[in-house]
């Protein structure tokens, strides 16, 4: 089977992630009163168990390499396999460090992008088919049947495959340098993931954006999450409160209102020019949102709340979450998906998703405009009253950028690290080559590793 670094993926997977971006399908726990035949064992913890007792520290530590024993019947593998886009959860076991949880959820993952190259249908636009290469992109749904029932204080366990990156480093790196900056941004680690005694290849463990998650990184976690909802809309005014309560992701059944962000966005969008940085300043930290845009430009996260793209007469943009902190009334902007993060650091090897514009620029009097290879219609991002009021901080941006080019990206500071993460994964990289045609070798791993220090080099003199 070919290597699924095809530029040809890459690409159509680019294309639709704007698109096609979509709210993964949830399953609500069972009620008790249902009567459900579950084809695997049911295990009653004593409550002394490890996943019960430790925290979720101990999964994310960066020290190690965990391996997760995903076990379920042959027949309902078949039924993930057969129709991954489906997206729907059929019971498993998960074993790991010696103890199984059981029963759980298990379903494969991801938008169109995720499913291109690896489904036998001929579709890509509408993924359907069998899957067709080793790894998908999974999610673990511990509450499956019991919202109480926790793994190490989490709720679900989210598996990237990461099969459009070479280096397998993107996502592990790009969250520890928004972490490392101040920017509350997930926790990712690499892992070894087994289905049913079979090896199946290096996954990144990435954490789930959800209530606990608001709860670990803020002093008040009560408040609203939102998936990939923007303050404002592209004419600069703010969305209906129906809009923002369709994003949402936490306090679903609490009768949320979604004051705060409309709030925020309504004063943004009322402030005159010469009192725009004060009202920003009254919603959000200040540091904390200019070190999430210095991170985000000096690594290119460019299929990101930056990229504003434009399709059928609207631009917008994806791949972030916002959060409402009620104690101290402030706004987070909290980054998700670095798949293709440091691509286009050096020149725009993807040629799809490269944003146009210098950090504060506009063009086109704000109108969109195609770039790049393919002439995708974007939109600037200063264009944005929000965005052009952040890059309007202009001391605070570069005091930010010399830090982080200084210090984080150091390569003192840096290059410790990714060896030491190189040095976790080479053992599973290698395991996996030797049992499957379609995995990244060895040799094409430490090429793409070689050049992802070279573009952090280039980040760090440029």
């Amino acid at each position: 089977m070919p290597h699924l670094k095809l530029k040809t993926s890459l690409i159509i997977s680019a294309i639709f992630l704007f698109v096609a971006c979509k709210k993964d399908p949830e399953v609500k726990p069972i009620p008790p009163t249902t009567t459900l035949a579950i084809p695997v064992d049911t295990i009653v913890p004593t409550g002394n168990e490890q996943y019960l007792t430790k925290g979720s520290e101990y999964i994310f530590d960066q020290n190690r390499l965990h391996t997760f024993e995903i076990n379920l019947p042959e027949a309902d593998l078949k039924k993930l396999n057969d129709d991954p886009a489906a997206e729907r959860y059929v019971a498993a076991s998960l074993t790991f460090d010696g103890e199984t949880i059981s029963p759980i959820g298990i379903r494969y993952k991801g938008s169109i992008g995720a499913f291109v190259g690896c489904l036998s249908g001929t579709d890509w636009g509408n993924p359907s088919g069998h899957k067709t290469c080793t790894k998908l992109s999974m999610q673990l749904k511990i509450n499956w049947l019991d919202a109480d029932v926790k793994f190490y204080g989490l709720k679900k366990i989210q598996l990237h495959a990461m099969n459009l990156d070479d280096s397998q480093m993107r996502e592990r790196l790009g969250y520890w340098l928004f972490r490392e900056m101040g920017v509350p941004a997930p926790r990712s680690v690499h892992a070894r993931v087994l289905i049913n005694g079979k090896y199946i290849g290096l996954f990144a463990l990435v954490e789930e954006v959800d209530g606990r998650f608001a709860r670990e990184n803020f002093e008040d976690g009560s408040g609203n999450l939102y998936k990939e909802i923007w303050p404002l809309d592209m004419h600069g005014l703010p969305f209906s409160e129906q809009t923002y309560l369709s994003h949402l992701e936490t306090n679903e059944d609490e009768n949320p209102t979604a004051n705060m962000i409309r709030g925020f966005a309504q004063a943004v969008a009322n402030a005159p020019q010469a009192d725009l940085q004060q009202v920003i300043a009254d919603g959000m930290k200040i540091e904390e949102i200019i070190s999430y845009a210095v991170v985000d430009r000096t690594i290119r996260v460019d299929d990101g709340p930056f990229h504003w793209y434009c399709w059928g007469g609207n631009c917008s943009s994806h791949n972030f979450y916002w959060y409402e902190e009620p104690t101290e009334g402030t706004l987070h902007l909290i980054p998700w998906d670095m798949d293709n993060a440091f691509e286009n650091i050096i020149s725009n090897e993807n040629p799809v998703i490269p944003i146009a514009d210098a950090w504060g620029e506009t063009r086109n009097n704000c109108q969109p405009f195609p770039y790049g290879s393919f002439q995708f219609m974007q939109r600037s991002a200063a264009c944005d009253k929000l965005t052009a009021g952040w890059a309007s901080f202009e001391e605070e941006y570069e005091e930010k950028l010399l830090y982080f080019k200084n210090t984080v990206l150091s390569p003192e500071n840096i290059n410790p690290m990714l060896d030491k993460w190189e040095a976790q994964i080479t053992d599973a990289t290698a395991e996996a080559e030797a049992a499957y045609g379609d995995a990244v070798t060895v040799y094409v791993w430490r090429s793409a590793l070689d050049k992802l220090k070279a573009q952090l080099e280039y980040a760090r003199t440029h």
